[in-house]
């Protein structure tokens, strides 16, 4: 299992999206966004969050790790060239951890999200075989926010997505304060500041880059790499 990780607006589920048309051997799981973006639960928590993110911080992050969790499980069970959108851990190291800093979270709040932390990443979740981080200026994610217009977005401040992009360098790069089960985990960085969606060139670069990744921290992939120029043609 391989996590795709990376801030706001980078370009993970575009990502996920185009990687099976030149890795065909690799499963894909997107991010379940729509249980906290849209309306699963009577009201769009993530709109929620960015308007009172002090109210929803802790409904929030708890719906994200059950959510993430459920899929970590369920894939950790199958073959490991499984790539996976977001995750338990960049849920705590990136998310939560920014929401406690900026005091979101009260006592009670804090110490109940740790106990769930603690049970999943000690006792239920295995730890991926590698960590693929697309990584960019916050800058660059501000405008990709703005021209994907998703719902719930609207209020995402540039602030806000310098500061998770400081949590991801500290996760990911420094791997400051990680769990040394977590921290042993290689990690890939992308460089995506290039828009890859509509650059074939530069999404084939990246697939083998992936590919060379997989090969290095687990089993062969069954097709190392192929690509279809009907597709090539369509991105």
């Amino acid at each position: 299992m391989y996590l795709i990780e990376g801030n706001i607006g980078v370009g993970k589920s575009t990502f996920l999206s185009l990687i099976k048309e030149y890795l065909p051997s690799v499963d894909c799981t997107k991010e379940p966004i729509d249980n906290w973006a849209n309306q699963s639960f009577g009201k769009s928590l993530l709109e929620e969050f960015y308007l009172d993110p002090k109210r929803w911080a802790y409904t929030i992050e708890t719906l994200a790790m059950i959510c993430r969790s459920r899929d970590h499980v369920l894939v950790q069970q199958q073959h490991p060239h499984h790539l996976v959108e977001r995750s338990i851990y960049s849920g705590h190291y990136c998310f939560a951890l920014n929401g406690r800093q900026e005091g979101y979270f009260n006592t009670l709040e804090w110490d109940l999200y740790e106990q769930w932390v603690n049970f999943l990443f000690n006792q239920k979740c295995k730890p991926p075989h590698g960590f693929i981080y697309l990584q960019t200026d916050p800058n660059v994610c501000y405008l990709r926010i703005a021209k994907r217009s998703r719902s719930g977005e609207s209020n995402i401040s540039l602030s806000y997505l310098e500061k998770i992009h400081q949590w991801h360098e500290r996760f990911l790069i420094n791997k400051e304060g990680v769990a040394p089960r977590i921290a042993d985990v290689p990690v890939l960085v992308l460089d995506v500041t290039k828009d890859f969606a509509s650059n074939p060139e530069r999404m084939q670069e990246v697939a083998q880059e992936v590919a060379a990744f997989i090969e290095q921290t687990s089993s062969p992939l069954a097709v190392p790499f192929a690509h279809n120029n009907r597709n090539q043609q369509e991105l």
